[in-house]
């Protein structure tokens, strides 16, 4: 490594020892690649070493925390989504490259569009009114994720000019946008709580959602939707001879689960100083040893409640509920506006979105249940299919998280990252959507 000149040996030693070390091993485990990063402890740095892996849409099978002193290290055993140790060397690099810099890095944000945030009172038909006050004011949608949960909705919707193709910078269209889609939000019920504004920080956008739906308090609202039999569960008790907190998590297995767990402790300000991740079949079972940033347990049955009612929340947000329909298309102005707008005129309510354009190509994903929030009747959804092109809209059933029986009695089988095939989900494709490849075929 060349040194700049004005670096003295002190200098270049401090470096060497603050930045990330990455090892990439593909011969220790018979079914998984681990993935080791030993570095400075830095409050956030978990988080950040999660967040590469499950951008990538890896399957996190098992993972060991530590980070006594001033030292931190992670060993995951990860997978692609089909259960294959990670061959591609394009991967392999990307990871080493972003695990080795994640002390220097900001997050990705999205480039050359405007992004709103909206969080208020859910209801059946409201993404619909949304993106057609969006559609009305020449808004293209480019990008989006909805949340919904316990009632309540959290989006991040970023767009563009219709006619220039460029950022909304106007303020007096910004204003109106704002003001028209806080009038939806509002509904006849919800004066008090509906949010609009521009999003002004470059955070990840579903740790960004995560922050959103924590401060709008989703997690100690009352139940509209009625509770799953499958519901977390997450017990907090206080290792008082060590100083720690122990918080026990056993749920079901689902893709990204770690980074929702360990973004909610990092954003509630504790930090994670031992932590091991397990799975057996499709349930997951998280161990974590935290204090909060200033050294100190939790302190009282109060915030232990407050933890364990933020952690349920967090894992039962992305929880996928309904069934999954992809959308792939040529991209056009109104899409999602008639989209939408089929599904609420067959009494189909969106429970979570994502939305994404690749090109001129619409990459939509929406998971639909009726007005109830009970399965949706097959018969509709095909309704639906022949409204909006069956070769367009197509069901993708959710399939059962991968499982393979483990060769030694280390190695537990399902990855805490999941294996649900999704729209976009292989890591080839999320590479050459980051630019870093010319081609994912």
């Amino acid at each position: 490594m060349e040194w700049p000149s004005y670096l003295d040996e002190y200098e270049k030693l401090v470096i060497r020892m603050t930045t990330p070390r990455v090892m990439i091993d593909n011969a220790v485990c018979s079914n998984a690649t681990r993935v080791m990063i030993d570095s400075a402890r830095k409050h956030g740095i978990l988080l950040e070493a999660v967040q590469v892996l499950t951008d990538l849409n890896l399957s996190i099978k098992k993972a060991y925390i530590s980070s006594d002193g001033q030292w931190f290290m992670d060993v995951f055993h990860v997978t692609d989504l089909n259960g294959n140790k990670l061959t591609d060397d394009n991967v392999i690099n990307y990871i080493e490259q972003s695990l080795g810099t994640i002390h220097y890095t900001r997050s990705r944000s999205i480039e050359g569009l405007t992004a709103f945030e909206l969080t208020g009172t859910d209801r059946v038909g409201l993404l619909s009114e949304l993106f057609a006050v969006l559609a009305d004011l020449q808004c293209n949608v480019v990008e989006s994720k909805v949340w919904t949960h316990n009632g309540r909705i959290a989006s991040l919707i970023y767009v563009k000019d219709c006619d220039s193709g460029s950022p909304i910078e106007d303020s007096q269209k910004i204003d109106r946008i704002e003001a028209r889609l806080r009038n939806v939000l509002k509904g006849d019920n919800d004066i008090r709580s509906a949010k609009t504004c521009i999003s002004m920080a470059a955070t990840h956008t579903e740790r960004r959602l995560h922050q959103m739906m924590f401060a709008d308090r989703d997690y100690e609202r009352k139940v509209i939707i009625r509770t799953r039999d499958d519901s977390p569960v997450v017990l907090v008790q206080n290792c008082l001879e060590r100083g720690y907190s122990v918080v026990n998590i056993q749920c079901k297995d689902r893709t990204k689960l770690l980074f929702d767990v360990v973004c909610t402790l990092t954003d509630m300000q504790y930090v994670v100083f031992h932590a091991t991740v397990n799975t057996a079949a499709d349930r997951a079972y998280m161990e974590f040893f935290i204090k909060h940033t200033d050294g100190t347990p939790i302190s009282s049955e109060a915030e232990k409640e407050r933890v364990i009612l933020c952690l349920q929340a967090s894992i039962e947000r992305r929880a996928s509920q309904g069934v999954r329909l992809e959308l792939c298309t040529t991209d056009r102005p109104g899409l999602l506006a008639d989209v939408t707008r089929t599904f609420r005129e067959n009494g189909l309510n969106v429970t979570r979105a994502e939305i994404s354009t690749t090109r001129d190509t619409a990459l939509n994903v929406f998971y639909v249940t009726d007005a109830s929030g009970n399965p949706a009747d097959p018969k509709i959804i095909e309704s639906v299919r022949q409204k909006i092109g069956l070769n367009n809209l197509k069901v993708k059933e959710l399939p059962l998280i991968y499982h393979q029986k483990a060769e030694e009695k280390d190695e537990p089988t399902v990855g805490v990252g999941g294996a649900m095939l999704s729209l976009g989900s292989l890591v080839r494709r999320n590479l050459y959507n980051l630019g870093l490849i010319r081609s994912y075929s």
